[in-house]
């Protein structure tokens, strides 16, 4: 009989708990930063601003440019292995800017302190681009099927907004009751836990998938062979990229993320102007309204894993991606505060849905031995993408369409919640592109060299399964081939996160 307290299996549990206790803890490491620097180490600056955006400049170049080569590291390394060595240096990190924090604060100049933060935040950011795609991996070993693997994204992602629901209330009494020094130490306990979870867990061997043709080659070769003629750094990161682009499904779902990441990127950046300006509400209430997002994203998360089940990842996708569009263009139309609230809300429950349903349909599509390499193109891109988007839309709002204002038939509008409604409008317009363009979770695993329904070697999905949500039993319409980039060959194997808005924590 399955304990009460057991999330999906035992080893997911561990996992998950780890990754619970590091949340929180990074929640509280990076509220406290921003704390710091904006009222300690420049307060009553100018530069004060810029000097917070350096925190999230320097987790921006840790994701771009170490994320991509990272992942071939991942495949080459035993993966448990690279998520416990990946806590000891978060922890280590941590520690040593803990000890540093012990000197009072006019005994560095402040260009060297602010040195240490973006120093830390990037060589912690650097040491999760290592461990978001080893524990994407493993996660793939641990949980199987569409329904499980969507209820353990839908699990991480409640998590996730939970943590940074309770740390950042931790943090400030921590940082100005206690010092700045309780609050770095407590993330650095979060990832000894951490490990302490990790380390308990036991992968199961992974089932030996199906002999594919070498994105090199073109023939199948030998475990011997490849072993004596291991390719360079250059020659596997190409062969992940090759087996992306040749990807139908991988494709449409990096098409899929980065329109949906320029769809959204203007609610982020502008969101705080429409609250004071369009919802005629005071500045001190925007908190309520991440208050209200960060529910409907607990609400999504838990529900993600049922809807899912109910309706198939595919399905679900497209479905989401239409409601959260329709939804944000009726947000761009509100003119109150407490209707504005409620429809945040709402729209971050489908919103959260799509995150969850994607999880599945990636680790669908990513080879066991490709999926480093194949989250090292997913994640870089998609991040680069929103923050493309966040710098269009200010851009748009503070010079191009600064002086919009009119109405039509009576609807007033202006150069905000103009922006949101076109925003809407994409984001619709690429659900309508996934329910043409995005093929079911078997023609992926077909694609990855894996059996239709699990991972490698495992049994078929039954026609009852497929019912309860495989999307093995719904194929993409036809004539969509001319929308993707075609492949009917696998080139080699395997695939935060999608997760998601970093907030600028380490990951």
């Amino acid at each position: 009989m399955t304990p009460r307290l057991t999330l999906i299996n035992r080893d997911y549990t561990r996992l998950w708990f780890g990754q619970a206790v590091s949340s929180v803890g990074d929640a509280v490491f990076s509220t406290t930063l921003v704390l710091w620097v904006a009222t300690v180490l420049a307060k009553d600056e100018e530069w004060a601003p810029l000097a917070v955006s350096g925190v999230l400049m320097a987790s921006s170049v840790a994701v771009l440019g170490i994320g991509p080569l990272a992942g071939v590291f991942v495949d080459r390394w035993d993966k448990l292995a690279t998520l416990l060595r990946t806590e000891v240096v978060r922890g280590a990190l941590v520690v040593v800017l803990t000890l540093v924090s012990l000197l009072p604060t006019d005994a560095l100049p402040v260009g060297v302190w602010l040195g240490l933060v973006y120093v830390t935040v990037l060589l912690l950011h650097a040491s999760g681009q290592f461990f978001s795609p080893a524990r994407f991996a493993i996660l793939a070993d641990l949980v199987k099927g569409d329904a499980d693997r969507a209820r353990a994204a839908g699990i991480g992602q409640a998590t996730g907004e939970t943590a940074w629901i309770i740390g950042p209330p931790i943090a400030a009494p921590l940082l100005f009751a206690a010092g700045i020094q309780w609050a770095l130490l407590f993330n650095a306990v979060s990832y000894a836990v951490s490990y302490v979870a990790i380390r308990s867990i036991e992968v199961p061997a992974p089932a030996v998938a199906p002999d594919r043709a070498s994105p090199a080659t073109g023939s199948a070769a030998s475990g011997a062979a490849k072993v004596r003629r291991r390719p360079s750094l250059g020659g596997e990161f190409a062969d992940g990229v090759r087996f992306f682009a040749r990807s139908r499904f991988l494709v449409v779902l990096l098409l899929l993320a980065v329109i949906g990441q320029f769809g959204l990127g203007a609610l982020s950046t502008l969101n705080v102007f429409f609250t004071t300006d369009n919802l005629n509400a005071d500045a001190h209430l925007y908190g309520y309204i991440g208050m209200a997002m960060g529910i409907g994203g607990i609400t999504g998360a838990l529900s993600g894993g049922r809807v899912v089940q109910w309706l198939g990842a595919r399905r679900s996708t497209w479905i989401s991606l239409l409601v959260s569009g329709v939804l944000l263009i009726a947000y761009s139309r509100q003119t109150t505060f407490l209707g504005g609230i409620a429809l945040l809300f709402v729209f971050t429950v489908p919103l959260t849905v799509l995150n969850t349903a994607m999880a599945p349909l990636l680790l669908a599509a990513a080879p066991p031995d490709l999926r480093g390499r194949v989250m090292a193109v997913f994640y870089p891109v998609t991040k680069l993408a929103s923050m493309l988007a966040a710098v269009l839309a200010g851009w748009l709002a503070g010079s191009v369409l600064t002086d919009v204002a009119g109405s039509v038939a009576g609807v007033r509008f202006g150069p905000i919640d103009t922006i949101f409604a076109v925003s809407g409008l994409v984001v619709v317009l690429s659900g309508v592109f996934a329910w043409l363009a995005l093929p079911g979770t078997g023609a992926a695993e077909k694609d990855a060299g894996e059996s239709p329904g699990g991972g490698a070697g495992e049994a078929p999905v039954t026609a009852g399964e497929a019912k309860d949500g495989a999307d093995t039993a719904d194929p993409a319409p036809d004539g969509v081939g001319a929308l993707t980039v075609d492949a009917t060959a696998a080139a080699g194997p395997r695939g935060h996160r999608p997760h998601d808005d970093e907030r600028g924590r380490p990951e």
